[in-house]
């Protein structure tokens, strides 16, 4: 097998750009399908499995956070080397990164299990869904340290310039989360009925193919892992090197759930419907990242600057054409997860407010990649709680009081845009600052 090359340094930037770009949409597409229909078949089950999905998912975003994290610093350091055309420093950073999410992620783990039921009553769960959440929850965590390596591997991946693969690997593990949902939680054959926890369980099948998948070509499709044991020098180093962008980054994201966690706290008050309708409805940072890295050791500022141009161009025009479809389809959307009005409501009004923002979040989302890639992830931490701290969770507060749960969507759009200004200016800056500082440390 060949060493990678830095093959995201030459050639045209928006050639590249989206060669990178439609696999990943492809396969960002038919996750984001299959949690659609993940959602239409607990609408089956009922109100109460889609609330207690809901008060769930942020918990469970904001421990896969530790995975998108690890899979940020892993992505930044692997495309940096491969920039430098350092093969060898590649497979290690690759392997180490591997060993390093699995024990964290077991750790995380092991600590959520623990503390389900507390949280849970903290979020304002109903004590009669408390048993139903616990035994949801439980399937989930046991399957996240997998769920975790897979998608820790598939960053590598990307970080060659490779998005096809973990593409595929993304819809396959999609298709077979459909095929199983039906199966599990409705029952077939010798198969019982689970409920929510099929939905669960057919997850965690799922992402389990995606992790065997994941290493499988890593190891002998791309060469990027070895089985030399390392010394504990340069385990360290590894280690370090990746925390160094995978603990900001993995906060960066955190933030966002953490945020999701609060407002759906608020949102409990107004009864599990509400929340069922929240989650309902809030169901090219992979891109960007791996590219602006392997420019970076380059040295070719030009090549970053215009890939944030077309990103930004992208994010605000097809964010524009979701916003309007989402706005045409809101009467009949909610219809297909709930017959209760309530439930109808709330998602109808989300769909019809919050999508507006959609092309600004989609901003935030390529610069804090931007700024990993970079090797510097503190500017998009501070983006990121600027966004939820300072503006979403406050303006949510106020306009709750002022206008209930209308309030709580419009502080979401704001958040959002103004965010996204903010975040685009301040990369652009960064970049040609970061470029200067890699070129002459390269000539000294």
């Amino acid at each position: 097998m060949q060493p990678q090359k830095a093959r995201l340094t030459h050639g045209p930037v928006g050639g590249h750009l989206v060669d990178m770009a439609l696999p990943m949409l492809l396969g960002i597409t038919t996750l984001m399908g299959q949690s659609f229909i993940d959602a239409w078949f607990l609408g089956r089950v009922g109100d109460r499995a889609l609330a207690a999905f809901s008060f769930g998912f942020p918990i469970l975003m904001i421990v896969t956070s530790v995975a998108i994290g690890l899979g940020a610093g892993t992505s930044s350091v692997v495309a940096r080397a491969i920039g430098a055309e350092d093969h060898s420093r590649a497979k290690r950073l690759v392997t180490d990164s591997l060993i390093l999410s699995f024990l964290i992620t077991a750790s995380v783990c092991v600590i959520g299990i623990l503390t389900i039921e507390p949280l849970f009553r903290l979020l304002g769960a109903p004590d009669d869904m408390i048993p139903m959440i616990r035994s949801f929850m439980i399937i989930l965590y046991s399957g996240v340290p997998f769920v975790v390596v897979g998608m820790v591997g598939m960053s590598s991946m990307r970080a060659t310039g490779d998005t096809r693969l973990p593409s595929k690997l993304m819809i396959a593990g999609a298709i077979l989360n459909v095929i199983l949902d039906p199966i599990l939680i409705f029952g077939f054959g010798p198969v019982p009925a689970m409920g929510l926890n099929g939905a669960a369980t057919a997850a965690l099948l799922a992402r389990g193919t995606i992790f065997i998948g994941t290493l499988y070509l890593l190891l002998h499709k791309l060469d990027m892992v070895t089985f030399k044991k390392p010394k504990f020098p340069e385990l360290r180093k590894s280690w370090l090197d990746i925390l160094h962008v995978g603990l900001p980054a993995a906060g960066t994201n955190a933030i966002v759930p953490v945020g999701l966690a609060v407002i759906t706290a608020m949102i409990a008050r107004y009864g599990p419907e509400a929340v069922a309708g929240f989650g309902v409805a809030s169901r090219l940072s992979a891109v960007i990242g791996p590219f602006v890295g392997q420019n970076l050791s380059a040295g070719k500022e030009d090549r970053i600057q215009l890939s944030l141009r077309l990103c930004a161009r992208f994010c605000i025009s097809s964010g524009f054409v979701v916003a309007v479809m989402l706005a045409l389809l809101s009467g009949f959307l909610p219809t297909l997860f709930s017959d209760s009005e309530a439930v109808v409501s709330v998602t109808r009004l989300f769909l019809l407010i919050a999508p507006i923002s959609y092309g600004a979040y989609g901003i935030v989302m390529v610069v804090n990649a931007a700024f990993n890639g970079l090797g510097n992830p503190m500017p998009g931490v501070v983006i990121s709680v600027t966004r939820i701290v300072i503006l979403y969770v406050p303006l949510a507060v106020l306009g709750m009081r002022l206008y209930g749960i209308t309030g709580i969507f419009a502080a979401y759009a704001v958040a959002n845009i103004v965010s996204g200004i903010i975040g685009y200016y301040w990369a652009k800056t960064n970049a040609h600052r970061l470029c200067k500082l890699s070129t002459s440390r390269s000539a000294g």
